[in-house]
Parts: structure tokens; sequence; C-alpha cells
């Protein structure tokens, strides 16, 4: 992986990360917390999307879609697990 990969893969985690906090009301984790969320996000709707056959194809802004969606379903998560 090339510093551009990392630096496109960051870029696009903040966004999600800061997209899903703006859907799931009351979670900002700050930039880096966005990055984080976003990134994993990612991991996660790459896991769940396929297995429900949905695919979004290629470039930045399916990569966008793609990685807030994941990270809307993380937030979501983490809400459910801190209210009980």
């Amino acid at each position: 992986m090339g510093i551009e990969s990392l630096i496109v893969m960051l870029i696009i985690g903040a966004i999600a990360g800061w997209l899903a906090g703006l859907i799931v009301k009351g979670f900002g984790f700050g930039l880096l917390g966005n990055i984080i969320v976003g990134i994993v996000g990612a991991f996660v709707a790459g896991l769940v999307l396929p297995a429900i056959g949905i695919g979004l194809g290629g470039g930045i802004v399916a990569a966008i879609i793609h990685s807030t969606i994941g990270a809307v379903i993380l937030l979501f998560l983490i809400k459910l697990v801190k209210r009980a």
C-alpha cells in the first residue's frame, strides 16, 4: 500500500465517520475518532453488504457511501450496547 492509498483511506474514513455521526445523532468522536469509525465501518460494510447482496460499484463516492453505511451500522451497535 502506497502513501497515496493511505491518505485516501484516511480521508474517506474521516468523511464517512463524520457523515455517520450526523446520521446517528449524539455521536461525535472528533477527527481521529471519526476516521477510526469510518475505517472500521468500511470493514463492517465489507462483511455485511455482500452477504445481503448489495454492491455499490467502485469509485470514491461509492467508497464513501459504503463506509458511511458501515459506520452507521457500527454506531447503531455502539448505541445499543451503551443502553444495555
